[in-house]
């Protein structure tokens, strides 16, 4: 109900203007913006002013001639407001400030044993202390704080109250409180696949659909459909690392066996081996055997699972988390593999990698509040 009756409420000019702005990517004068907005030079100037008096605009510095005299740029101050994404896994947390074009303003890892800072009455300050280090290293102005957007590897349930099933993190219906209770920040949680998947089509501007599907040490994803996250009856729309793409296969951490995140995680790099990923696929690049044989098989799972997706959404499948960061050589193979599935495409070009491969989770994190302010401006 809320969400239809904003949805009709009519955009007001301030917010026609900064939009503009926003979406702009080339020399935008005030006599452009006026034209665009379809309002009278008046009307621009009142809002102009009271969005350059909140130091969200600004001249950019650039003049364009036109023949008469040069016309000055506008463009949005991209710092105006920061957002705050973190990405919670069993043994660490990912921060990461962004701005409000989604751009990486610092960034840390942190060793975290997240399961051991879980407090049932909902104060640990554990993570809050973490954060507010974090803020105090990058010298984050806390004025300009929009929220904390923070992601998990598990199902949450569709109020947004509890966690419904983390088989990673070994957790099952544990009320969001004991995990958030002591941030001093708006905070939002969110899946960790669907936020990046919310990240990837935001930075691509596009509409229509889109597949996601995150590779990391756990696997998740998203669909998108025309900007808006596909969830499910139950919230578990995108939940691909639980496709099965080898009956009777592989054990995997939900119980079952045969899933794509047993076959096409870096944690079955991590328990196979015992090296990080760089070492990995450097010895595959060298062409160890053993590293190649692993690789090569986590290629063929995946294409499985990649030629589901394309088969039940008919839209591009775009592969992003911290693994995919090494996918680009082997792009074209999964690509054949792909092809040799699919029975309408002599083309497997849908298969893409994310545009936002470095950080996307905490980035995904992050944009839930960039979003919130960006349409209430």
């Amino acid at each position: 109900m809320t969400s239809s009756t904003s949805a009709q409420q009519p955009i007001s000019v301030r917010s026609k203007l900064y939009r503009s702005l926003y979406d702009s990517r080339e020399f935008c004068s005030k006599q452009t913006l006026a034209r665009l907005c379809e309002i009278s030079m008046p009307t621009l100037y009142q809002n102009l002013n009271e969005l350059m008096d909140e130091g969200l605009v600004r001249y950019s510095g650039q003049e364009q001639f036109t023949g008469g005299r040069r016309a000055q740029g506008l463009e949005i101050v991209p710092d105006a407001r920061i957002s705050i994404g973190i990405s919670a896994t069993e043994h660490s947390l990912r921060l990461i400030a962004a701005d409000l074009r989604l751009n990486e303003l610092a960034f840390q890892t942190i060793p975290f044993d997240l399961v051991a800072h879980l407090d049932p009455g909902g104060k640990d300050t554990a993570l809050a202390s973490a954060l507010e280090s974090f803020l105090d290293e990058f010298g984050i102005d806390r004025k300009k704080l929009l929220g904390v957007g923070v992601t998990i590897p598990g199902v949450l349930s569709p109020d947004h109250q509890r966690i419904s099933f983390a088989p990673t993190l070994g957790l099952r219906d544990l009320p969001l409180d004991e995990l958030i209770g002591g941030l001093p920040y708006p905070v939002r949680v969110e899946n960790d696949g669907s936020a990046s998947g919310h990240a990837e089509y935001f930075v691509r501007g596009r509409r229509g659909s889109m597949a996601y599907l995150s590779l990391e040490n756990g696997v998740g994803g998203a669909v998108l459909m025309d900007d808006r996250l596909c969830p499910g009856d139950n919230a578990r729309c995108g939940e691909f690392g639980h496709l099965c793409v080898e009956p009777g296969g592989l054990p995997c951490s939900c119980g079952r066996s045969g899933c794509l995140e047993a076959y096409c995680s870096a944690r079955r790099i991590e328990e196979r081996f015992g090296v990080p990923l760089e070492d990995f696929f450097r010895g595959a690049e060298e062409h160890r055997p053993e590293y190649e044989a692993l690789l090569y098989d986590m290629l063929r799972h995946l294409a499985v699972a990649v030629h589901d997706v394309r088969m039940m959404f008919d839209c591009d499948v775009v592969l992003g988390g911290f693994l995919s960061e090494y996918l680009l050589p082997y792009l074209d193979v999964l690509r054949d593999y792909v092809r040799a599935l699919d029975p309408f495409s002599d083309s497997a070009d849908y298969v893409q990698l994310s545009r936002l491969r470095r950080h996307i989770t905490p980035l995904g994190a992050a944009l839930y509040f960039l979003r919130a302010f960006l349409a209430g401006v």
